[in-house]
């Protein structure tokens, strides 16, 4: 299976639809299926390091968790995640590493304003060949 995602309409909102091998295979088209919910978020410059790390008993809640980080980077510092590295996703512990490069504005377009990642229909399932997220972007 070959990690990737789509995106689906939900009443006034966008849903987000990923699948993957496994567990942390499903980090990177949930990320990414989040920049594609905002526009094309293009990235230049410098990275800086950025880490995100939690613990809980849901890995669909560590899903949402990790992804309102990656939201709050962006709308507060105008950064986007590159090169991430998981080194850990489980029920109980998530843990990424990734670069933190500026937003170029040049190069990006930006189509919508993603207010929250939501709880609404949040789950994380096995599916024949690994797993399947499914999330809800409040837009």
């Amino acid at each position: 299976m070959i990690p990737r995602y789509e995106l689906f309409d939900h009443t006034a909102d966008i849903g987000i639809r990923a699948v993957a091998p496994s567990l942390p295979d499903l980090i990177e088209p949930c990320t990414a299926g989040l920049y594609a919910v905002i526009g094309t978020v293009a990235a230049a410059g410098d990275a800086r390091p950025w880490r995100f790390e939690a613990a809980g008993d849901d890995e669909a809640l560590l899903l949402r968790d990790y992804l309102a980080e990656v939201l709050l980077l962006f709308d507060t510092e105008h950064r986007r995640l590159t090169a991430l590295n998981v080194a850990e996703f489980t029920p109980q512990h998530l843990c990424v590493t990734a670069g933190a490069q500026p937003v170029d504005a040049r190069r990006s377009v930006l189509q919508r304003e993603v207010k929250a990642v939501t709880y609404h229909a949040l789950a994380i399932r096995p599916v024949e060949g690994g797993f399947e997220a499914t999330l809800i972007v409040d837009i």
